[in-house]
């Protein structure tokens, strides 16, 4: 982030941050202290960050907003940034397939009641259950997650879909744990962000293309 910063107009985080977010009325996970307090000097620094849901972090509320001025998005937006236009999001629950997460899971998670509900755990218990389900996921998921499908991509399905109605420069998601760089059609492109347990890889527009890179730092 610091290096980011240097040369940064703004910066978009993706989803999927935090392996496991809730925000109780008086409290939050332990943990990401040094995080928080960075993203807190860059926007008071005055350089815009937001900041995307993902399905492990879902369950972000008004803590970032107040306490940082950082705006949450939950569903994918297109904007457009210099002379692009983008559609950015954290790519969970798009395209085809997924069928139990989309029609089931996420419901149930974005429901107001069953955020209520949990927000009556205390949050040794709350965040214990939550943090064992998120790594077992994890564990479960593992291998499909770093597996490429090719012309079978859900987001690469996702996107060509979209792309019939409405043509984008840059598709840009963070949902799939592979750094991924697509062709949509004739001027457009998908990239996923990868993760950075493996890859450290992040993408950066310069104004005039989006590009993969990899931190090394």
């Amino acid at each position: 982030l610091d290096e980011a910063a240097k040369d940064a107009a703004a910066i978009y985080l993706v989803g999927d941050i935090f392996d496991f977010w809730f925000e109780y009325k008086h409290a939050i996970p332990r943990g990401f202290s040094r995080l928080q307090g960075k993203l807190a000097e860059l926007t008071d620094g005055g350089l815009p960050i937001t900041l995307f849901t993902g399905n492990h972090d879902m369950w972000m509320f008004g803590y970032f907003t107040q306490e940082m001025g950082i705006p949450i998005q939950r569903d994918p937006v297109t904007q457009r940034i210099g002379n692009a236009l983008f559609h950015i999001g954290h790519g969970d629950g798009l395209g085809p397939g997924d069928f139990a997460y989309k029609r089931l899971m996420k419901p149930v998670f974005n429901s107001r009641f069953t955020q209520w509900l949990f927000a009556r755990l205390h949050p040794n218990l709350g965040i214990g259950i939550a943090s064992k389900w998120s790594q077992h996921s994890r564990l479960q998921n593992g291998a499909a997650d770093e597996k490429y499908f090719g012309e079978d991509e859900w987001l690469l399905v996702y996107c060509r879909e979209l792309e019939k109605r409405q043509h984008h420069d840059y598709y840009v998601f963070g949902h799939r744990h592979l750094p991924l760089d697509v062709v949509v059609g004739p001027g457009s492109q998908y990239i996923n962000l990868g993760e950075w347990v493996n890859y450290c890889s992040y993408g950066v527009y310069d104004g005039t293309t989006m590009a993969l890179r990899e931190y090394k730092g």
